[in-house]
């Protein structure tokens, strides 16, 4: 960075504006995990804020607006923001959009001047990947070295990265009805993995599965588990959602990420609402389990499930890796927003 633009950014009013080659490239996965964990560390301990989600439905458009704020402060920085973020079904049919396009304002909590607006559609997909390596490697058993991910979209990629920094993964099954996702991943993935297309039921004999899908129908049985698969849910976001069968998590041993979204939109959504799954059912949150005050996998358990709804810390988390990365590269753009 050139003194004018150091000078500019850390002592006047601009702000940095990151695409989303910007916050990739600035987006060290090891980083991130560390900064996920802090996040769900600081929730379980009370120093962070979270308001609830907060939805604007647009029926007429199958589409939805949801905002989601957030403060956290772990021991060595805190941070703030809010990401913006719709859902669309029908924008990869009508044209080039996704389904999913996120905005991420990040701001100084001390003065909040905002520092950053950046991708959070890149940014969401690497702290979900994040989030689940967290949980992995808190409930996944140790010796783990094998990974199954139904669903072979953009967000696979970013499980296997995440969850590859925190378990030595070998063998990697991709399953998913589109073909030419699963050789795309595939070809991606096979130099460094041994990867091998399967079905839903052969990812979930792996060590450790991921399920990243949309459905509403379940996709993964009781009986196709591992005797002690750990299993990340990923997928289910609204209520109606359920990528596994009623009885794996009757029988799993299942943490969460947050009480209120899980029970509303997660993957216990359904069997929470027909009265098969209770409070006394849920073995604890994540961030407890982080910071000691729940017990994570024990040595007699089998199956495991994290029901992850992502929540708003870790896209601060995320974001504040991204931007201070950003400030030491003189990524993206500057912009001078606030007069005065």
């Amino acid at each position: 960075a050139t003194a004018a633009t150091s000078h500019m950014s850390e002592a006047g009013h601009a702000l940095r504006l990151l695409d989303h080659e910007a916050v990739s490239r600035n987006a060290d996965m090891d980083g991130l995990v560390t900064a996920i964990e802090a996040a769900f560390a600081a929730y379980a301990r009370g120093e962070a804020q979270m308001p609830a989600k907060s939805y604007i439905d647009l029926p007429a458009y199958n589409g939805d607006f949801r905002s989601m704020p957030a403060y956290l402060r772990t021991e060595h920085w805190d941070a703030a923001g809010i990401k913006w973020v719709n859902v669309h079904p029908d924008n990869p049919a009508s044209g080039t959009l996704p389904t999913v396009i996120g905005t991420m304002i990040y701001s100084d909590p001390a003065t909040g001047r905002p520092l950053a607006i950046m991708d959070g559609t890149t940014l969401t997909r690497l702290r979900t990947g994040a989030a689940a390596a967290v949980a992995t490697d808190q409930l996944a058993v140790p010796e783990a070295r094998s990974l199954g991910i139904v669903g072979a979209g953009a967000q696979s990629y970013t499980q296997l990265e995440a969850i590859a920094t925190v378990r030595p993964i070998e063998e990697v099954v991709i399953a998913d009805i589109d073909d030419a996702a699963v050789q795309a991943f595939h070809e991606r993935y096979a130099d460094s993995y041994a990867v091998r297309a399967g079905t839903p039921a052969e990812a979930a004999q792996c060590d450790v599965l991921s399920t990243v899908t949309p459905v509403t129908e379940p996709i993964v049985e009781l009986a196709a588990l591992g005797a002690r698969t750990h299993v990340n849910a990923m997928g289910a976001d609204a209520p109606g959602k359920q990528e596994l069968a009623t009885e794996v998590v009757t029988e799993a041993t299942v943490f969460i990420d947050d009480y209120d979204q899980t029970t509303h939109s997660g993957e216990i959504n359904v069997a929470w609402a027909a009265g098969v799954f209770e409070e006394a059912d849920i073995q604890g949150e994540l961030g407890d389990v982080v910071v000691g005050t729940s017990p994570g996998r024990q040595p007699d358990d089998g199956v495991t499930v994290f029901d992850s709804t992502g929540l708003a810390i870790q896209d601060i988390a995320a974001a504040h890796v991204v931007y201070e990365r950003a400030e030491r590269t003189d990524s993206g753009q500057l912009f001078e927003m606030i007069g005065g």
